[in-house]
């Protein structure tokens, strides 16, 4: 099969597009045909060797744990899906080799759930691991409640944007920040949109004069100082990118697969609750682009990675 890969960790420019073994198919796992894979920047930080300290990397790694297709085999002991389902899957597995940019992947049924009849497969693909983030910071980790305010930063991304809608979703009020050239996007989706910089917890008290109940850090070090800053006595915080958080008496998430939590978050896309803006695609060969691209940071929604399909 045409992957994407890389023998030793370093910058995009150790990408390679070429042959790699099909997958193996465990019992526990079927087969899908990739129609799309997100980017996220937790690929990219474990390219450069950021996570080594919690996932071995068995060289030459395929990247990416995010995608959308369709099962064209499933394992000797699976009867949650078929061959022709589309399906949705957060693949990861506790070590780094066998990802999704690729024409193919052995997803493990964990992993995976049903993907949702009105989104394309380049919105469903970059659903599963921000949509899953947000989910799981909301509801397990921040615990919101209806009529609470919840601040979530860099509101217009791919986790953020996501956070918002499902806030709202809750009944809570969202402060949202976001580059001035996002507002409107942020505002659409249902927050109130603050601008970055100098004076952000000024500007977020004056929103929220008695403080924030909620924190949702997607951005880290100054960011996660102003989320601190503007929290009510007993507000909670929490961090998916900056181990500062136990200073100031948050707490650190790392997403989890969860086959419920995802048909959840299946079933509210189909509900119009949320919705994934795909803000570039790029085809299998140019997937270093998409990751240089997404390297900087100032992505709106999602960039996704897609694979030819031949029927």
């Amino acid at each position: 099969m045409k992957a994407i890969s890389y023998s030793a960790y370093g910058g995009a420019d150790v990408l390679e597009y070429g042959e790699r073994p099909d997958p193996k198919v465990g019992p526990d796992s079927v087969l899908v045909k990739v129609r799309a894979a997100a980017v996220n920047p937790v690929d990219w930080k474990a390219r450069e060797g950021h996570l080594q300290s919690q996932l071995e990397a068995v060289f030459p790694v395929i990247p990416g744990w995010d995608v959308s297709g369709v099962v064209v085999q499933p394992g000797i002991a699976v009867d949650e899906f078929a061959v022709g389902d589309e399906v949705i899957g957060y693949v990861r597995e506790d070590f780094l080799s066998r990802g999704t940019f690729a024409e193919y992947v052995a997803a493990p049924v964990r992993t995976l759930a049903r993907k949702p009849l009105n989104l394309s497969f380049e919105e469903a693909a970059g659903l599963p691991l921000a949509g899953l983030t947000a989910y799981q910071v909301l509801h397990r980790w921040l615990k919101i409640q209806d009529g609470e305010t919840v601040l979530v930063h860099a509101a217009a991304g791919g986790v953020g944007s996501l956070a918002v809608q499902l806030a709202r979703h809750a009944g809570a009020r969202v402060i949202g920040t976001a580059g001035a050239h996002n507002h409107d996007h942020v505002r659409q989706l249902g927050g109130e949109p603050v601008e970055y910089g100098e004076g952000l917890a000024d500007r977020i008290r004056a929103l929220a004069p008695d403080g924030a109940d909620a924190a949702f850090d997607t951005v880290g070090g100054e960011a996660l100082r102003v989320s601190a800053d503007v929290l009510k006595p007993g507000g909670r915080l929490t961090s998916i990118t900056d181990g500062e958080v136990f200073s100031y008496g948050g707490r650190y998430a790392f997403v989890r697969p969860d086959a419920t939590d995802l048909a959840q978050l299946g079933e509210l896309a189909e509900q119009g609750v949320v919705s994934v803006h795909v803000d570039r695609t790029f085809p299998l060969e140019q997937a270093a682009d998409a990751y240089r691209l997404n390297e900087e940071g100032r992505t709106r929604g999602k960039i996704v990675v897609t694979v030819p399909w031949d029927g």
